[in-house]
């Protein structure tokens, strides 16, 4: 087995050679001319991925620095929100909600399944105080995709602000940022925009600035509008992830080059070939077709202990996956297939885990499983 291991976690994911040489340029002075003008053409640049026309602004921090950012700026102490959860990211959504004491409702879902849109109407029906309503677009820990732009539509019937997490489908999977009449998108640079982990960025709407006017809530480091005040003058207000903005420079090009409808459809692709591979060995997926996300797929394992197999995948063939998380851990892993990846890696990841599983007969009890199933049809 090589040194190298294959990372098939759902982020953060490999990194492209050009961009990883990016990320070691010399450093620069984050309030010098240079940066003045790298910083506003990048979040320009971005506007691209994001299908907006929105401010887009940049943190140094993780994906949850954004969702974080999003609850400061919008929340009040006591305002009612409305959280749709069906998911660990869902979840943090209502949990940071909590933090800066929003009055959180939320609308839950079976893990593994989408968000009902028409439950998001009824709900909202009879709660038209609720003020935001925060949804996850692609729940990673669980391989679902939310049909955002019908729950967009609802929303819009009502005078409720829209939040999107979108940390790990921005850049892989299509998002209508302004057509879909979301206010604040949240994503992060370790995913599907190929770069390191350490840059988080979101965009904001107009209808999202008036609202930040407005809130109280207790912020620093975290508050939107200094950040937009100073990208007027083309400057971070605090020292940012300089070698991150070279990088994602770099993953841009390769962004623009491929064209957003190439790179989504290319992730459609390596998602279809992962479940139909992982079925045709008799393994089971978490996540129906309509709601399979084009980024990750959960696989539940029933033939064998999951921590042991995602050991054995890693310590024999280099193929790295994750563990299930909440109340899935222990009962799923799950395949990440986005970003700097290829159809003939997911051929590899297919191999690697029959090999594995064959390792300790399962491949054989598998197939004669999926025999038994499709001779009974």
């Amino acid at each position: 087995m090589s040194d190298q291991t294959h990372l098939r976690i759902p982020g953060p994911v490999p990194v492209p050679h050009k961009v990883l040489m990016a990320s070691a340029s010399p450093m620069i002075n984050h309030r010098g001319k240079q940066f003045k003008e790298k910083l506003p053409a990048v979040l320009e640049r971005l506007k691209y991925v994001f299908q907006t026309k929105n401010t887009v602004l940049a943190l140094t921090g993780s994906g949850t620095a954004a969702m974080e950012a999003a609850v400061a700026n919008l929340v009040n102490p006591g305002d009612p929100v409305l959280v749709l959860v069906g998911g660990t990211f869902g979840q943090r959504w209502a949990n940071i909600c909590n933090a800066y004491q929003g009055k959180v409702y939320k609308l839950e879902f079976p893990w593994g399944q989408g968000v009902e849109p028409q439950l998001v109407r009824d709900f909202l029906l009879k709660h038209p105080e609720i003020k935001i309503v925060f949804a996850t677009h692609n729940e990673s820990s669980t391989g679902v995709l939310n049909d955002i732009e019908a729950i967009g539509r609802i929303i819009r019937e009502t005078q409720a602000l829209f939040v999107v997490d979108a940390v790990s489908s921005l850049g892989g999977v299509m998002i209508q940022t302004d057509k879909w009449g979301i206010d604040i998108v949240c994503t992060a640079s370790q995913k599907c925009l190929m770069v390191p982990p350490g840059l988080a960025f979101l965009s904001v709407s107009q209808r999202a600035k008036e609202r930040m006017l407005e809130v109280k809530s207790p912020r620093f480091y975290l508050d939107l509008k200094v950040y937009e005040d100073m990208l007027a003058k083309g400057e971070p207000p605090y020292t940012p992830n300089l070698a991150n903005f070279f990088a994602i420079e770099e993953s841009l090009k390769l962004i623009e080059a491929e064209g957003l409808n190439q790179i989504f459809a290319r992730h459609i692709l390596m998602r279809d070939m992962i479940r139909i591979g992982l079925e045709a060995i008799g393994l089971t997926l978490l996540v129906e077709e309509q709601w399979a996300s084009p980024t990750v797929t959960a696989v539940r394992l029933d033939l064998m202990n999951v921590d042991e197999f995602i050991k054995e995948l890693r310590d024999h063939y280099g193929v790295e996956v994750a563990g299930g998380q909440g109340k899935l851990a222990g009962k799923i892993f799950r395949i990440g297939h986005m970003g700097h990846t290829n159809p003939l890696e997911m051929l590899t990841t297919l191999a690697a885990i029959e090999s594995c599983l064959g390792r300790y007969g399962q491949a054989v009890a598998a197939a004669e499983k999926l025999w038994i199933k499709r001779s009974s049809q």
